[in-house]
This record gives C-alpha cells, sequence and structure tokens, in this order.
C-alpha cells in the first residue's frame, strides 16, 4: 500500500456508480429490468450435517464488502437505491451475521431477511428480474424466469477484466497481507520448519483462516516443488543437506479481491539459487514488456524465449533459445501458462473471451495451458509466474525424444531434488504501463518491520 491510506468512501462511490452502469448496460440487452443475485447457500457434505467452506458468489461481492453472508441476496431495482436483503435466521446454533457498517453502508438499504419467503415477498413482479446466482432453483421458485442469461454474464465478465480504482486499492491491500505472510514462511523455512509449520506461520501472519484465503495455499519442499498443484501439508522436517528448496504459492483477500503470489528459495547458495536469481532476473524483465495494444499471449512466447536463454546458460540444454522455443523443449521445463486475470476470483473469469458478446480466442495448441489470450488494456490486472522445473513425467518423455542427445542428464540428476521453481507477481496496467503491486507490498512490509 502506499503511505497515505486509500480514501476508501470516495473509491467505493465511485466504484458503485461503475459497477451500477455496467449491469445496466448489460441489463439493456435483454428483456429484465431489475436484478437479483444470490450470496449463495452453505452446501452440506454427503452424509454428514457439516458444511463445505463457503464461497461467496463473485457478482454478489462485486457490488458490496461482504463475504460470509450465505443466503442473502442484492436486489437492484432502475432508480432505487441497492438493497441487500441480509440473512438472519433464528439460529442459536451458529453467530448470526450483523447488520453491517462501515464506509460504504450508507449507499445501500440494508433489510435483514429470516427466511427465502422473506425475500421473495420483497421482489414484488418475478417477471421484471433476472436472477445471477448457482442456486437456479430458488429463482425458480421465485417465479423469475431469465436465470444466468449469457447475453448478460458475457457483458459483465468481459468488463471485468478493467479494474476500478476501488478495486486496485483492495487488490494492493491483498498483496500487502500476503507479503506478511510470504516473509512469516520465508523465516519459517530458513528455521527447518516442516510444510505444515510454514503453512500456519504463513496464515498466523497474514491475519487468515485457510477457508478465508482465496486458493488452497501451496507449501512445497525440495521434489515437492515440481508438482505445480501441491496438494499437502507434510510434517516431515529435514535436517542439514537434506533441505533443499521451498516453493511457496499463496495468497490472501481484502473485501473479496485476491492476491496470488509466489516465491521460491534455495536452502543453501549453489546452481539451484542461482538458476532462482536467474529467473528473477527474467520474471522481472518480462514484468518490464508488459503495455497496452499487446497480447498477454505474446509475453508467454517471449517468456519461453527467456526461458531457453537460461537453460543454455545454465548448461541445462545445449541447444540455441530459438531452437528449444520453436521445437517446444521449453514446454518440458515450463507446462503451464505464464498467468491469468486476477481479481474477484484468482483465476478470474473471461481470459479467453473475444468481446462484451462472448466467443473465446483458445490457449494456442502449442501452450494448453495458458489461461489468458486477451490482448492488454488499461485497468487490467493479472498475474505474471513464469516457472522452471524438473518433473520426472515430462523429463522422461524429453529423454525418450529426438532431443535427448541436447540435455545435460548429470546436471539435470542434480537438480531434480530441488523440484523447481516459481516466481509470481501481481500487475496492474495503469497508464498503460505495468504497476508491480506485489513488490510495493513487500518493500512496505519490509520497511514496517525497519521501522519497528
Amino acid at each position: 500500500m502506499t503511505e497515505t491510506s486509500p480514501d476508501w468512501l470516495n473509491l467505493y462511490a465511485e466504484h458503485l456508480q461503475h459497477v451500477r452502469a455496467q449491469y445496466t448496460h448489460a441489463l439493456e440487452q435483454s428483456e429484465g429490468h431489475s436484478l437479483l443475485i444470490s450470496s449463495g447457500s452453505l452446501k452440506t457434505a454427503f452424509l454428514d450435517d457439516r458444511t463445505y467452506p463457503y464461497m461467496v458468489n463473485p457478482h454478489f461481492k462485486a457490488w458490496l464488502p461482504v463475504t460470509d453472508v450465505p443466503d442473502s441476496f442484492l436486489l437492484i431495482k432502475p432508480g432505487k437505491k441497492p438493497k441487500l436483503l441480509l440473512h438472519q435466521p433464528e439460529d442459536y446454533w451458529h453467530k448470526v451475521a450483523e447488520i453491517p457498517t462501515g464506509y460504504w453502508v450508507e449507499h445501500w438499504d440494508i433489510q435483514p431477511i429470516q427466511s427465502l419467503k422473506d425475500a421473495h415477498n420483497e421482489i414484488g413482479d418475478p417477471g421484471s428480474f433476472i436472477y445471477i446466482g448457482e442456486e437456479t432453483k430458488v429463482a425458480t421458485e421465485f417465479g423469475i424466469e431469465a436465470i444466468n442469461p449469457s447475453s448478460v454474464l458475457n457483458h459483465l465478465h468481459f468488463e471485468r477484466a478493467s479494474k476500478t480504482p476501488y478495486e486496485i486499492a483492495c487488490l494492493e491491500a491483498a498483496s500487502l497481507t500476503a507479503a506478511r505472510g510470504h516473509l512469516a514462511a520465508q523465516q519459517a523455512f530458513f528455521h527447518g520448519a516442516s510444510e505444515n509449520e510454514i503453512a500456519h506461520q504463513f496464515l498466523m501472519a497474514s491475519g487468515h483462516r485457510e477457508q478465508h484465503t482465496p486458493y488452497s495455499s501451496i507449501v512445497a519442499l525440495n521434489e515437492h516443488c515440481a508438482v505445480l498443484h501441491y496438494q499437502f501439508y507434510e510434517h516431515t522436517r529435514f535436517k542439514g543437506t537434506a533441505l533443499k528448496s521451498m516453493l511457496i504459492d499463496a495468497g490472501t483477500s481484502y473485501n473479496g479481491y485476491a492476491s496470488d503470489i509466489t516465491r521460491t528459495y534455495a536452502f543453501k547458495p549453489g546452481i539451484f539459487a542461482d538458476l532462482i536469481d536467474a529467473m528473477e532476473r527474467e520474471q522481472l524483465a518480462i514484468i518490464e514488456e508488459v503495455t497496452t495494444g499487446i497480447n498477454y499471449a505474446e509475453l508467454h512466447g517471449r517468456m519461453h524465449l527467456k526461458i531457453a536463454d537460461i537453460l543454455k546458460t545454465a548448461g541445462i540444454v545445449d541447444m540455441s533459445p530459438e531452437s528449444m522455443v520453436e521445437t517446444n523443449v521449453t514446454f518440458n521445463f515450463l507446462p503451464h501458462g505464464l498467468g491469468h486475470l486476477l481479481g474477484l476470483q484468482v483465476h478470474d473469469v473471461a481470459g479467453y473471451q473475444l468481446s462484451h458478446e462472448g466467443g473465446i480466442k483458445p490457449a494456442p495448441d502449442k501452450y494448453p495451458a495458458l489461461r489468458l489470450t486477451r490482448e492488454i488494456t488499461e485497468g487490467q490486472v493479472f498475474t505474471i509466474e513464469p516457472g522452471l522445473y524438473f518433473i520426472p513425467m515430462l523429463l522422461k518423455k524429453l529423454k525418450q525424444s529426438v532431443y535427448h542427445t541436447a540435455v545435460n542428464w548429470p546436471l539435470i540428476e542434480e537438480l531434480m531434488p530441488y523440484g523447481g521453481i516459481r516466481i509470481e507477481d501481481n500487475i496492474a496496467v495503469q497508464n498503460g504501463s505495468p504497476v508491480n503491486l506485489t513488490r510495493r507490498a513487500f518493500s512496505a512490509v519490509k520497511a514496517e518491520a525497519r521501522s519497528l
């Protein structure tokens, strides 16, 4: 964050005006004139009385910073103050949602409801409504026929890629809390902590419960760093030379907006630490190439050339960088995309969408995991997260290919216990140039620590 706290009141007022204009324009493409947006409901596990972690409907939290209110609704009618139908059931088993306070509430009519019947009574004529939400059965019971119309959702999702100043402030605040967690995790790693202990250090320092993070954190030690979506927290503590590397991919949320940050560390100096340094230089270099008007897929292609240069310089592959990219050898070391849109969801919607009307531009056949193929425009926020991995399955295929003689297999064997590298920052496009929210957040947290 900047040294001056954001003016949340005015930022939110401008954001709400912008959101309302977006939805009004989207509704002009349909016969609906009013909106009912569901927050979503709790879901009970099979043969149990426990519920899964609750996730609010992104369309709900686009309007207001409320994220933990199941069975609530937003009632949006033309020319009228927007209404929050806040679910407050009679319940002595759980804490019931309280009437919210804060800078944003003056813009809302907040109406407590105890049941779906109360919500139904607030609607009036269902024929004039469009419903947006997962629980479509509710809309049918209310008599609403226009349920999640694609013409409306396509328009809204395409627009969501460009963020308002309020949204960028929320995203930067999420980067700030995540940076605190990452620095605590880094310290725990260098003290020899287990994956499980490191994960808990991140949560404590960032002030989050795991179900409130935007995604399940990845905390990987040693060869686990080669598993792109590694999903466990082992309790093993490595000692001495057995501890080699850590990859942590972890983010936090602020007002429903996500951060998504990855860092990789080597426990001791050496060739893997040198590779991390090379990756960081190239990651920062590709960020400097971000500008409006180019397609994100072009950045992805440029990054593969930079990965190839690292492989060549490190003596891992003896081919020209251009040949490595042309023959797709680099895919064996970087099989995922360079990044994705970021916002109300960690993998935000419409990364392939061509226009407000819909249509998609799919990922290139050569790079099928790329999640973003849109042109870079003002106000977008996305991740830049190149990687360089030593994945046994892919290396086995490479060893069976015609290019196997160009690979330094003894060096590969030396590097495989380290797993791999990923470095990920969150980038906002402002005034046609990249603003690195992640690096600003890390600098701010380090400055806080120095001032104590």
